[in-house]
């Protein structure tokens, strides 16, 4: 959706303003209903916030397909970004639930990395490929059905998957969400994880732009996406066959500054195969990066409130996905899309910085069971 629904605004000629206000639709709706919904987990578990979701995520496909104005299309991006907004918080709560130690929990999250790695790789040459030969209708109409497929999946995790104890639910209940950044250690993850949310929002939103002018049709700029998805879900596979060897704290410092350099480059390369292959540096150190952030996020969360620690995540995520955007297409056209890249490679080296202050902190993480 986030590839189909740019392209297509483009192709009716709206401006890079609108585009940004588009992208930014994508983020509105969770950034402001995604705290109650990580409460709302942690009092149902996971079943009925995930079919919750999943409904969302289907309604955005049926939307589009019946109409393509710009009303219709903000709509759709909200309530696309919401369903897999809230399905992730409530996959990754419970997920972290079934397993005690901080090796399992790097090998969980790996595992469940892979969902979206998937998702975009089929979505994007699905979308571009379907829009190309049959128009937008087709691609909107497929990207319904894959939603509609999770409804099997979920109907195979146990009824008392991520409930929670009662002393849990009193530990929710009786903390402020205000509480949670008074910790130091969450306070500086969040920030790095903010970093990573914005590097790949800045890719997804100017490679198409980049595209554009460059004049690649929607399945090029399809197939450079799914170089980054494929080499994120590639490595997505590895990692938990290889997660207890890996020093997960460091991780960030590494993957961050590999970030920096390839979005200095990637605005410089001509060629498109030059650009799948930055896509897929990118997928590939993102893919490490995230089951990183997400342990080091576990190990800092306060017991009882992992739930709501992800929607804060969450939030925090999609209030820049929502504000950023709206940056991006100022950005870019005041300095075009390089100026975009290169500002993201700035940020990422503020961010290794960072990340060396969560490794060199004197008070280190302990990893906490439930």
């Amino acid at each position: 959706m986030r590839v189909a629904l740019p392209l297509q605004a483009l192709g009716q000629g709206y401006s890079k303003f609108v585009i940004g206000v588009l992208v930014a639709s994508f983020a509105l709706l969770p950034a402001l209903t995604a705290l109650k919904f990580g409460r709302f987990t942690d009092r149902y578990g996971y079943h009925v916030p995930t079919f919750i979701a999943i409904a969302l995520s289907l309604f955005s496909a049926v939307i589009c397909f019946f109409s393509n104005s710009l009303p219709a299309v903000l709509l759709a991006a909200g309530l696309c970004g919401a369903g897999s907004g809230f399905g992730m918080i409530t996959i990754q709560r419970t997920a972290s639930r079934l397993v005690s130690s901080a090796t399992q929990r790097m090998e969980v999250f790996s595992w469940v990395a892979l969902a979206p790695a998937i998702g975009g790789s089929v979505g994007p040459v699905l979308t571009g490929g379907l829009a190309d030969a049959f128009g937008f209708k087709a691609a909107f109409a497929a990207l319904a059905v894959l939603p509609t497929l999770s409804l099997f999946a979920v109907l195979l995790v146990p009824a008392n998957a991520g409930s929670a104890t009662v002393e849990e639910r009193q530990a929710a209940a009786s903390g402020k969400t205000w509480d949670l950044l008074k910790i130091t250690a969450l306070k500086r993850i969040l920030v790095i994880n903010l970093l990573v949310v914005a590097s790949w929002d800045v890719h997804s939103f100017a490679l198409p732009i980049l595209g554009h002018e460059r004049n690649l049709s929607a399945t090029s700029v399809g197939i450079i996406f799914s170089a980054y998805a494929g080499a994120s879900l590639i490595v997505r596979g590895v990692l938990p066959f290889v997660a207890s060897f890996l020093p997960y704290q460091w991780v960030p410092v590494i993957a961050l500054s590999c970030l920096a350099v390839v979005f200095a480059v990637y605005p410089l390369l001509p060629a498109i195969w030059m650009l799948m292959t930055c896509a897929m540096l990118l997928g590939v150190v993102i893919g490490v990066l995230q089951p990183s952030i997400m342990s080091i996020l576990n190990d800092a969360s306060p017991v009882g409130r992992l739930g709501e620690c992800l929607a804060l995540r969450s939030t925090l995520n999609q209030l820049s996905l929502t504000l950023l955007p709206l940056a991006y297409g100022v950005l870019g056209g005041l300095m075009g899309v390089a100026g975009m890249f290169w500002s993201m490679s700035i940020a990422l080296c503020l961010g290794v910085w960072l990340s060396l202050c969560v490794v060199r902190s004197q008070v280190p993480l302990e990893p906490r069971s439930f």
